[in-house]
């Protein structure tokens, strides 16, 4: 199933090739009828691709020349990519006096050695590509026409975004096992439930639906929850129990000797309740002689482990109390279940036909809510009885049953999501088992790596948050949920982020479509190469393997680093020149100067130890994504940061010593994201740079508002056009005599939903806070450090409001 996301591959390179600024380059360097013959012939085997792919699953020689083909896709989008780059390059040379200090990183190459080297790269592409056309001609393949459902109409096809809390056919269970838990409590020793069944069956939805029981959260006084999936490291389990016990970080040496001392220190003989979910260890020593003992002797008496898993044998190696093996759901339970998403939105239920399409539908699902929900949401995409028809007759076999009957209906699933969809879903691969995404970082690396076209007037964020929620509308993504990111340093939380996960289930599928996303102990077992590989997530585990694999030109697409420092990743960053989204949290300023990848879109400096960006990054022309979360010594931004025109999202949280922004920091009109603004006094640096960033969204931070000259020049924020923010908050560092009309100056516009205003040194509050209006969508509300205020907002008068 891989083969299917070359299509998608092929038209974001096909039109790469009628970009604008590609045009405008190659044209300059006498290289426009190359440009024009790669795209003809990029479209010429687009038309075909759909034929190859059937051809490829009994044709070795078409498998062989698609893979070559995906290959060859990549290299032509590297060298568009260095046409469109030139351009960026240029334009942000346009009006702008330069420094010799920043020179030095801007490519001087004389125009004739650029067109020299691009016409060799272009025409060697270009020869590559003939070639594969050439072989295509000769497989004799037909021209196929996409289907128009592939091209997925840009609007949500369901009014509520959230995934539903109501759960079906399960509260029987729920009573069950909450009886038995809630009855240990005179047993001295741990006792252990498993919770069995097959995957998609909803076990740990019931154990959730136990975990956050009223009676179970009174009864415990400790609740802890640790998904284990595929890997039972006894080590990491220890650690994450403790961590969960103490709500931080365990940065113990491994040695069982001292984790188990501190296991005992932070449980303490209280009675708690541990869910191990998703549980595949078989290995009974493992459990009776390490994990056993050390579990059974730190609870106080009532204590109890809940595990989930799909294996008969981890059950009766753990459990003490029987298990609890889970049934699919009746027939009723089942339809409630499907109906619930297949009819959510503007598909008339009364009708009969669509009706008994769906029951039949719902039947062949047999009780699995994880393919009753994913073909109801499926199906909600569509109107039509023929659509339903279509989808009902479809290769949804009968005569299978277990994880194979439940696989052929997410496959079925998969291939209606719309081309730009499957790539999205696809790329999730490279995340473990159970890892907790973060939404609006993934849609970013899901940008930075072309997966979301523009088209019309959305822009790529808002098309990328449809995307998100279809899919978890769907239930390819799943778990959605907000949480609170601390910072630890100073024991205080810095933003609220959405965090999503995907089933394990759904997870196989991702890795089944696509061979891009690969793990390093998977490459080192097969003796494999980085080659075919595009995106890689590196486990601080397997760093030592990372050597033997760094040789090479790659075109790794996405490097996602562990926080542990290694010669492997340094040799990576060097051969990687095709990176277009790197994550490198912890490192120091040495490795963000050794960056150097003029394609990148996405950098992650996150917790660095750097007090000042490299001028370097100031050439990352494509650079849409910027997050520096965390760099508590971070102080300035580069001087030239304003060349950055494409930038997007720049995530300042937690850099608490950051004395200014970057000069001219207005230019940067395509943010959308810009947590924080620290104001100053010299020209440049002050909240007048605010006035032309009108796309700003979220949460925005106005730091150092002491240096605002007066009320006039707050209002040249222009933060009531701003109409996207939802969150504000307001900082002074010091007193001073004009903070009234200051605070005056930056009225927002009423949609705003959380105001903080800290350290305000005026007696009264503003004219706008006492328009009953402003609050109208207002959920919190915090004031603090304001000793001299002797009045509040009319905030009594918002209905909304929630936090005060």
């Amino acid at each position: 199933m891989a083969e299917s996301l070359l299509l998608p591959l092929l038209r974001g390179v096909a039109g790469k090739a009628t970009d604008t600024l590609v045009e405008t380059v190659t044209r300059m360097c006498g290289l426009e009828d190359d440009r024009q013959t790669l795209e003809r012939r990029l479209l010429a085997v687009e038309c075909k691709l759909a034929n190859a792919e059937q051809r490829s699953e009994t044709n070795g020689y078409v498998k062989s020349w698609m893979k070559e083909l995906k290959s060859v896709a990549y290299e032509a989008d590297d060298v568009l990519d260095d046409f469109r780059y030139e351009a960026l390059r240029r334009q942000s040379q346009i009006g702008m006096s330069t420094s010799r200090k920043v020179l030095i990183y801007v490519t001087r190459r004389s125009p004739l050695l650029f067109r020299f080297e691009m016409s060799r790269k272009l025409k060697s592409v270009l020869k590559k590509v003939n070639k594969l056309v050439e072989e295509m001609n000769k497989f004799g393949l037909e021209n196929t026409i996409c289907r128009v459902n592939q091209d997925h109409p840009w609007r949500q096809t369901h009014s509520k975004l959230d995934e539903t809390t109501q759960i079906f056919g399960r509260d029987d269970d729920k009573v069950v096992v909450v009886t038995l838990l809630l009855d240990q409590q005179d047993q001295r020793r741990v006792q252990v439930l498993p919770i069995i069944g097959m995957g998609g069956l909803g076990k740990t939805t019931l154990a959730k639906m136990v975990y956050n029981d009223q009676g179970v959260q009174q009864h415990f006084q400790l609740k802890m929850w640790h998904c284990v999936s595929d890997n039972f490291d006894v080590m990491a389990l220890l650690k994450s129990i403790i961590e969960l016990a103490v709500s931080g970080i365990c940065d113990m040496p491994d040695t069982i000797e001292l984790l188990q001392k501190k296991l005992e220190q932070v449980i303490d003989q209280r009675r708690f309740i541990l869910v191990l979910d998703d549980v595949w260890n078989e290995d009974e020593r493992k459990w009776e002689d390490v994990l056993k003992p050390l579990l059974c002797s730190v609870g106080g008496p009532g204590s109890v482990i809940v595990v989930t898993t799909r294996s008969q044998k981890v059950a009766s190696i753990m459990q003490t109390l029987g298990h609890h093996k889970l049934a699919c759901l009746s027939e009723q339970d089942s339809w409630e279940l499907f109906a619930q998403k297949a009819y959510s939105n503007n598909v008339e239920q009364e009708q009969s036909e669509l009706v008994s399409i769906g029951r039949r539908i719902a039947n062949k699902c047999r009780g699995l809510p994880l393919a009753l929900k994913t073909m109801g949401g499926l199906l909600s995409s569509y109107h039509q009885v023929q659509e339903w028809k279509a989808i009902e007759e479809s290769n949804i076999r009968d005569n299978i049953r277990g994880k194979d009957e439940i696989v052929s209906i997410l496959k079925l699933s998969y291939t209606h999501l719309s081309s730009e969809m499957k790539q999205c879903f696809a790329f999730c691969a490279v995340f473990p088992k159970d890892y907790e995404m973060d939404k609006h970082n993934l849609i970013q690396l899901w940008i930075a790596n072309g997966f979301i076209q523009e088209k019309g007037t959305m822009d790529l964020t808002l098309k990328g948050e449809f995307i998100f929620n279809e899919l978890v509308w769907r239930s390819f993504l799943q778990d959605q949920n907000v949480v609170v990111k601390y910072d630890y340093w100073v024991n205080k939380p810095m933003y609220e982020m959405i965090v999503c996960k995907m089933h394990d289930l759904m997870h196989d599928l991702a890795k089944d479509v696509t061979d891009e996303c690969a793990s390093v102990e998977v490459l080192t077992q097969q003796k494999a190469s980085l080659k075919y590989v595009c995106h890689l997530k590196m486990p601080e585990a397997e760093l030592e393997k990372m050597s033997g694999l760094c040789k090479g030109r790659t075109y790794l697409r996405t490097l996602l680093a562990p926080s542990k420092l290694h010669k492997a990743f340094k040799e990576l960053v060097h051969v990687s020149t095709s990176l277009r989204a790197l994550h490198c949290y912890h490192y120091p300023i040495s490795i963000c100067k050794a960056i150097n990848a003029k394609r990148l879109r996405y950098l992650d400096l996150s917790y660095s130890d750097i007090a000042k960006l490299p001028d370097s990054i100031c050439v990352l022309y494509n650079l849409q994504t910027l997050r520096l979360i965390g760099c508590r010594k971070l102080q300035q931004l580069p001087r030239h940061m304003a060349r950055l025109r494409n930038l997007i999202h720049l995530y300042l949280y937690g850099c608490y010593h950051l004395k200014s922004m970057s000069p001219n920091f207005g230019l940067l009109n395509n943010l959308h994201i810009l947590t924080t603004f620290v104001v100053d006094t010299k020209d440049g640096l002050g909240i007048e740079q605010l006035k032309g960033l009108q796309h700003l969204s979220n949460r925005l931070e106005l730091l150092n508002l002491n240096k605002i000259k007066s009320g006039e020049n707050a209002k040249e924020a222009s933060l009531g056009q701003k109409q996207n923010l939802s969150e504000l908050l307001f900082s002074w560092s010091k007193e001073i005599d004009n903070a009234e009309e200051v605070l005056q100056g930056l009225e927002p516009h009423s949609n705003i939903q959380k105001l903080e205003i800290h350290g305000y040194g005026g007696l009264e509050i503003s004219q706008w806070m006492r328009k009953p209006q402003m609050f109208r969508w207002l959920k919190k509300l915090k004031i603090s450090d304001c000793p001299r205020c002797k009045s509040v907002p009319v905030v009594w008068l918002s209905e909304s409001l929630e936090i005060l």
